[in-house]
């Protein structure tokens, strides 16, 4: 098996750390650690550096040969423009499949919290099993809800297709868009729904087949990629061929449209970093809790995320429920529970042609 580490992501929600030139994967949010090398730790626990990929942006293949020194250099995939996960996904499979035929792949999304990394690397092996049974199918892993989330996509189980190693594998009956609150409590309420954390297994050569089929013209793209791999032509290639991919998500282009799919589901202590709440509410012992770092000062003060990373001092008198991150020339103030659309910020900022903050 081999896993495909996808670093591409602009992180937009965690502005004004999470930038342009260095978005939230390379930075440390959680920890001493970037989320990258955490990632990539947490699979080397399991795994060797020969089984690990990654699909990055070509502008970041500096910064992560310094966070990562240990990563094959022709391991990193580099993407010369942004095409979304579909994109990136099928030209890591493209490479791997051309090095290593049939194999097994997964998808690792490098801005993921994992609280038990055994049963999340146990998880990983499970998915391997069972396409080693079923070939034919892609296999995701869906995590079982803890609370009511409005901003997560959800898996509608279906019939149990095995048990493996004693945990139950199911079908996928449909799949359920990020729906509303009482939705989102209807779907905690009831057993056969699962938080949907983009995380697939395929054999290469069945993912392809869904790219001819579902994506023909990205396909096409690809395998002039593909034969251009390890030739003096691959940079010019992948340049001239890539730019031209329609972006799609993966969810929308293949899993959404794939005849066989089969869901593990799983308990491991998952969080999606993708905004500052949630980074607060991960780091929280209590509620009322402040989560801090760097130099700050808190009088009356609860419930808050203080980040300061270039030595500035944040100081808070009466302050409850608010995030405040300080990076430099910019400083972020929100509502904690506004923290979904510190992204608009970052699209007033591009629409205004504030790049310099960017």
């Amino acid at each position: 098996m081999k896993l495909i580490i996808l670093a591409g992501g602009s992180g937009t929600r965690l502005w004004p750390l999470s930038k342009k030139n260095m978005p939230k994967q390379l930075q440390q949010i959680v920890g001493d650690q970037t989320l990258l090398q955490k990632t990539y730790e947490r699979l080397r626990t399991g795994f060797a550096a020969e089984d690990i990929y990654l699909a990055t942006a070509a502008g970041q293949a500096e910064a992560i040969h310094e966070q990562l020194p240990e990563l094959p250099r022709d391991h990193l995939i580099l993407e010369p423009c942004r095409r979304d996960t579909a994109a990136a996904i099928g030209l890591a499979a493209a490479k791997i499949h051309r090095d290593h035929p049939g194999e097994i792949v997964i998808n690792i999304n490098s801005d993921h919290y994992i609280k038990n990394e055994a049963e999340y690397l146990r998880v990983i092996g499970l998915a391997e099993k069972v396409l080693g049974e079923k070939p034919e199918a892609g296999v995701l892993i869906g995590v079982n809800p803890t609370y009511p989330e409005t901003g997560y996509g959800y898996i509608k189980m279906g019939e149990e297709w095995k048990e493996l190693d004693g945990t139950k594998v199911f079908e996928i009956a449909e799949f359920k868009e990020k729906p509303t609150l009482e939705k989102a409590q209807e779907y905690f309420e009831r057993w056969e729904y699962l938080w949907n954390i983009g995380c697939f297994a395929f054999r290469t050569d069945y993912l392809l087949s869904l790219y001819e089929k579902f994506l023909p013209e990205m396909h096409r793209h690809l395998m002039v990629i593909q034969e251009a791999f390890e030739t003096p032509e691959q940079e010019a290639v992948i340049e001239r061929e890539f730019s031209q991919i329609t972006p799609i998500s993966m969810d929308y282009g293949i899993i959404e449209k794939a005849p066989q799919l089969l869901v593990i589901p799983a308990d491991f202590g998952w969080a999606d970093i993708g905004h500052w709440k949630t980074v607060k509410d991960m780091l929280s012992e209590v509620n009322e809790d402040n989560v801090t770092k760097g130099k700050v000062v808190a009088i009356d003060s609860q419930n808050n995320l203080a980040y300061s990373y270039t030595g500035k001092l944040i100081a808070m008198v009466g302050v409850n429920d608010m995030v405040v991150v300080e990076n430099g020339d910019t400083i972020l103030v929100c509502s904690k529970e506004r923290a979904q659309d510190v992204k608009k910020v970052v699209d007033q900022l591009k629409a205004e042609g504030m790049d310099e903050y960017l």
